[in-house]
């Protein structure tokens, strides 16, 4: 039987583009030897974006969709469609055109010669601010240098899955989901392609400033417990110093430089103050993990959708 490919494309107000983007696909799949269904996972959308994909369906049979109940974030909508999808393997993409469908045939092409996963590497786009190529740049950085995995620089969720590295995704349970981790986690044989991205067909993008600045620390957060450490480090400094300053008081204190009751307060303060942040930090490694684990709540919470 000829092979099945899952197209998930999570929106959040993208009405303007998921018609052309099923259309771009259809015709990419209508000269390759695959069968296939494109399922859109709307993201609690306010600009009648989830009616038009319901139109969508009633006129294609190869689209799917699925309707959140609110607003539950792109990693999110994106581990819905994993879950619905029921292809031999399965490819994600933004819905806002600037993942080119053209290179779908270069990922079905390495898939077959045995890759697991086909990732994509956006090459540096220099008509981006230099603020954003910056960030961007800082961004990956720091997470290879706080995490114990490697992301390369400009890795997007453009990415194709074999139905067994689908299957592993499909059981992560975690609440603050960063994919990009996860896929590079989880191994399996990988292939990384780059590409080009497209211009934006229509609208804006959705990840603010505010919204990056969480995606970093979710990513970093999510495969690193780095951070608590260096708090138990400052903790150790701080300390260290407040010893180190013992000399300096008592030096004060014979040369008749010192202030009355100025050097026990601040020899104290900083004393306490370093070794409360080192012990805040110890608690802080073990209740971080306690309460990822902890709270059992929906990743997300389907409210309506045409897959039974």
């Amino acid at each position: 039987m000829t092979k099945l490919v899952s197209v998930v494309v999570p929106v959040y107000n993208e009405k303007d583009n998921v018609v052309l983007l099923s259309q771009t696909l259809r015709d990419t799949f209508a000269v390759l030897p695959y069968r296939y269904n494109t399922i859109f996972v709307d993201d609690g959308s306010t600009d009648g974006t989830a009616d038009v994909i319901r139109r969508l369906a009633a006129e294609n049979k190869h689209v799917r969709y699925i309707s959140f109940s609110r607003n539950f974030g792109h990693q999110a909508a994106l581990k819905a469609g994993l879950d619905m999808a029921d292809g031999d393997c399965v490819i994600s993409m933004d819905g806002d055109m600037q993942h080119p469908p053209e290179l779908i045939p270069v990922m079905l092409q390495k898939w077959e010669e045995g890759y697991d996963v086909v990732y994509t590497l956006r090459r540096e786009d220099e008509n981006l601010s230099y603020f954003k190529r910056t960030t961007s740049n800082a961004f990956y950085s720091m997470l290879n240098r706080l995490s114990d995995i490697t992301i390369e620089k400009g890795a997007a969720d453009f990415r194709l899955l074999n139905r067994n590295v689908v299957e592993v995704v499909r059981n992560f349970q975690e609440s603050d989901l960063f994919f990009r981790g996860l896929v590079k986690w989880s191994g399996f044989k990988q292939l990384g392609i780059e590409y080009d991205p497209a211009k934006r067909n229509s609208g804006v993008s959705k990840y603010t400033f505010k919204k990056m600045m969480r995606f970093a620390l979710q990513g970093i957060t999510s495969f690193s417990t780095k951070p608590l450490y260096a708090a138990i480090y400052l903790g150790f400094v701080f300390s260290l110093l407040a010893l180190l300053y013992i000399p300096y008081v008592l030096y004060s204190y014979w040369m008749g430089h010192v202030i009355s009751g100025w050097a026990s307060i601040i020899v104290t303060i900083a004393f306490f103050g370093g070794m409360q942040l080192m012990i805040l930090g110890i608690i802080g490694l073990y209740l971080g993990k306690l309460f990822m684990q902890s709270k059992k709540r929906p990743i997300y919470i389907v409210k309506e959708s045409n897959i039974s």
